[in-house]
């Protein structure tokens, strides 16, 4: 077994034992550990593959079959050992108060005096209590393993589904809330499988075998149990599971919002200490958590009803069937010995209630977070793969929008009745207000979205026929924002190509101009960025975006107003990699600064979802429109500031 850090590189950087290797995220391995470490990975299981098939299909998807059931299931060998041994487990420990009923009557009582009856009740109710140590034992691990693998397959199946979705799902989605499926509500799946089911099984089957015994013991005194106890017990049961249904959806709900706000709060930390409303942010915080607090404080209360009332009806028929009981042995209706066992057995009648109630709030809220991972796992993408769909062969690059319209919110388009041809290797710059559709038009040729009448054509191919993958893999894309994810330089750059070779990296950091960069590092291309990039400056952070892009060697690239946080020095080093990056590919620039867009073949105008001009800058200039107004008043700001 390998043990390897991004991108397939040892961990430790590769040296010796013992030796750091400074600037990275693991340093090396102490040489006093070496030996230990080295058995470790010898013991270490082959884990295998994940039984999970990622498709962007739309029947991929299966939130429906997303039960309790079917998650056991899944491994049928474990869970009919785990069945057996809570069987054993049921039955067995049940034999104690029938051994004292045996032991009473036939070895103490004044007729039958025989020590050696009482020392073999003995001996078995020993082994007996052995059997069941030994079965809990090992249910405990069947359990525990069995819950392992359920939820290793399902955090796998649920990741994977998160990668097929669109992107208005995390749009419309609170980030917290996501991250409250795969944190709390797979927590308390977990619990309920490694615990709380194999419990609530073995009590309601120890109930069972009770209420058998009982009747064994004296049909009298279980009919009289069955009538006064059960009813009252039965219609508290009822509105509890009502209740505590309601409540465990509220708690659910509650540490989904708590969640969802602490991760909006930290990830606008900069903002909130810039424009001081960490007192705000606090009071609203304390709103939601107050309201996490509500459920659990309801939820509270329906228990606190629920398990002393049980245990009041408990006390209650215990000291009704002990009067009737003893009348029944004062006239010799019944054996002493039979009444301790009887007794004996209606004592451990009432336990099993107890503990249900507190399994049946942990199945609850097992059960609340399975309703919400069935809703995630129902949720389809928006942007779905054909079944018929084709790979798309090596492209040149010709765009075609075909009478294009769409909209976020289909009652309010964003572009409408868009007709454009972007000719193989030519670049052409969106330009226009904010919220004019420039952005949409470039989701739209990524196949972020598809249009909501119309047609995207690469190569005379509408997107919607070709396979997602295939086409991707022909296109880059360099956000307004850059994202770096965890790791370093060189794991970032090589991110659409993990396999690229040393050459083809530093090709990539020469062509866009990242070498004086990387260079005045302490560990060159393995400097490890802190979280999002947040070490590195924007136009740094947008460099090494471009060098992304560069080594993914696309044949068309759409760059979302990638010089539009930039200051003057950082856009003169992004244009001259833009020059780089650009040639003999078809480009799509969306560009908030005209000085962008005037290295581009044609210049689109976009004014309310609308094409209004196209044409070169000089061509546009000299037509006097829209365009014209617009590089004037840059050109007038620009003087300004100069």
């Amino acid at each position: 077994m390998g043990w390897g850090g991004m991108g397939g590189a040892p961990m430790g950087g590769g040296g010796t034992p013992g030796q750091a290797v400074g600037g990275l995220p693991f340093g090396g391995i102490p040489w006093e550990l070496q030996k230990g470490v080295d058995q470790l990975l010898a013991e270490e299981p082959e884990r295998g593959e994940p039984g999970v098939t990622f498709s962007q299909q739309k029947s991929a998807a299966d939130g429906r079959r997303l039960t309790l059931w079917h998650l056991l299931t899944e491994y049928p060998g474990m869970l009919w050992l785990a069945g057996l041994l809570i069987v054993i487990i049921s039955v067995v420990m049940q034999a104690g108060p029938k051994l004292t009923e045996f032991a009473i009557n036939d070895g103490m009582s004044p007729h039958h005096e025989h020590l050696w009856i009482v020392a073999a009740a003995a001996a078995v109710y020993l082994l007996s209590v052995g059997i069941t140590w030994f079965a809990q034992n090992a249910q405990m691990k069947v359990t525990g393993r069995l819950a392992a693998w359920v939820m290793n397959d399902l955090r796998v199946k649920i990741f994977t589904h998160l990668q097929r979705l669109s992107l208005d799902y995390f749009t419309e989605e609170k980030a917290g809330v996501i991250m409250s499926r795969m944190t709390s509500d797979i927590e308390n799946l977990q619990q309920l499988l490694q615990d709380g089911l194999s419990q609530f099984a073995i009590q309601g089957l120890t109930m069972i075998v009770i209420t058998v015994l009982l009747f064994t013991t004296n049909v009298r005194l279980a009919l009289i149990t069955v009538v006064l106890i059960v009813p009252a017990l039965t219609i508290a049961t009822l509105w509890f599971r009502k209740a505590s249904e309601r409540g465990y959806d509220r708690v659910r709900d509650g540490i989904a919002n708590v969640l969802a706000d602490l991760s909006e709060s930290l990830h606008g930390i900069r903002i909130v200490t810039a424009h001081n409303r960490q007192r705000h942010n606090v009071l609203h915080h304390r709103n939601v958590v107050g309201d996490y607090r509500d459920a659990n404080n309801y939820t509270a209360q329906i228990n606190a009803f629920y398990g002393p009332g049980t245990q009041f009806l408990g006390v209650i028929g215990q000291a009704v069937l002990l009067a009737i009981g003893g009348y029944m042995v004062v006239h010799h209706q019944l054996s002493i010995g039979a009444l301790v066992a009887f007794f004996l057995y209606l004592n451990r009648f009432f336990q099993p209630i107890q503990l249900l109630v507190q399994q049946y709030n942990t199945y609850q809220q097992g059960q609340a977070s399975v309703l919400k991972l069935r809703a995630l796992l129902s949720s389809e993408p928006t942007v779905v793969e054909a079944p018929d769909a084709t790979e798309l062969a090596l492209i040149d690059g010709e765009i075609v929008f075909d009478h294009v319209s769409f909209g976020y919110d289909p009652s309010t388009p964003v572009i409408e009745d868009v007709d454009l041809r972007i000719a193989p290797g030519e670049t052409i710059a969106f330009v226009g207000p904010t919220g004019a559709g420039k952005s949409t038009l470039a989701k739209l040729v990524t196949r972020f979205y598809d249009p909501t009448a119309g047609a995207v054509r690469i190569d005379g191919h509408d997107l919607r026929d070709v396979t997602l993958s295939s086409l991707r893999r022909q296109l880059g894309v360099v956000p307004q924002e850059p994202f770096l994810f965890a790791g370093t330089i060189r794991d970032n750059i090589s991110f659409a190509r993990p396999n690229s070779s040393q050459e083809e990296i530093e090709e990539a950091v020469r062509t866009v101009g990242l070498g004086e960069l990387i260079e005045g590092l302490p560990n060159g291309l393995d400097t490890v960025v802190h979280e999002r990039g947040q070490s590195l400056s924007s136009g740094e952070r947008q460099l090494i975006a471009l060098a992304r892009a560069f080594l993914a060697h696309p044949r068309v690239l759409v760059l979302d107003e990638a010089t539009s946080n930039l200051d003057l020095q950082s856009e003169t080093k992004i244009e001259a990699a833009l020059d780089a990056l650009l040639e003999a590919r078809t480009a799509v620039l969306i560009a908030h600064r005209l000085s962008t867009a005037r290295r581009a073949d044609r210049i689109v105008v976009v004014d309310e979802g609308h094409i209004a001009e196209v044409g070169s800058h000089d061509e546009l200039v000299a037509r006097g429109g829209r365009y014209a107004e617009m590089y004037a008043t840059w050109v007038s700001q620009s003087h300004s500031i100069v």
